[in-house]
């Protein structure tokens, strides 16, 4: 689906802003965050320190006004000396100038700030796109890899119902084997040839021994 696509889909949906997020870090835990997601995580995470400092300057520079504001009430009372009556309007005229300038760095940071939870949106969309696919790309690839290892598991399972039936075949014919030598030759002549095969007699003995428990 197509970034424009996918805008209209989620259009009315509240997508937190993801940078912020402890949970939203840990999906990269594992494969490490691909460069276009690392990319697109610093430009939002400059564009809200930006918002933040910019939001600061506005509060100082409101506090700053209030007390030019408080400075032209004191110089405007002026005073019967006409040398602190000219120092006085200095003052006016100062704090004026500086007010204005004030009210100008305010606007333009309010402007600013009008524009940014836009671009913040915009950036932050992007970077929900392009984790849904890295996640998703990774949910795929894991579930390939855990249908892979369950077939193998199955097959293990065939395979060692198999081999269990198998063995089981083969120290049943062993048991038997033996048993009738025994029964055809005696426990006398058995008890040479035992001597000189030892490891397959003991071996016999000890699988009979274990059947009959």
């Amino acid at each position: 689906m197509a970034e424009k696509d996918f805008k209209s889909a989620l259009e009315g949906k509240n997508i937190p802003i993801l940078v912020i997020d402890q949970k939203w870090h840990r999906l990269f835990a594992l494969g490490g965050k691909p460069e276009n997601v690392v990319t697109k995580e610093t430009e939002l995470t400059e564009l809200l320190a930006k918002q933040g400092k910019l939001n600061q300057e506005v509060k100082e520079l409101k506090k700053l006004k209030g007390k030019l504001m408080g400075n032209i009430v004191d110089n405007m009372e002026g005073t019967e000396s006409s040398e602190e009556g000219q120092l006085s309007e200095k003052k006016l005229e100062e704090s004026k100038r500086l007010i204005e300038e004030t009210n100008e760095k305010i606007e333009e940071d309010e402007d600013e700030l009008l524009e940014l939870p836009r671009t913040i949106q915009s950036v932050n969309f992007s970077l929900m796109l392009d984790t849904m696919e890295y996640c998703y790309n990774s949910l795929r690839d894991n579930s390939t890899v855990i249908k892979e290892i369950a077939e193998w598991i199955t097959q293990v399972r065939i395979d060692l119902k198999k081999n269990i039936i198998k063995k089981q075949n083969r120290e049943i014919i062993n048991r038997e084997m033996y048993s009738y030598m025994h029964d055809i030759l005696g426990a006398d002549i058995m008890d040479v040839f035992d001597t000189d095969n030892m490891d397959i007699a003991l071996d016999v003995k000890e699988n009979k021994e274990k059947a009959e428990e």
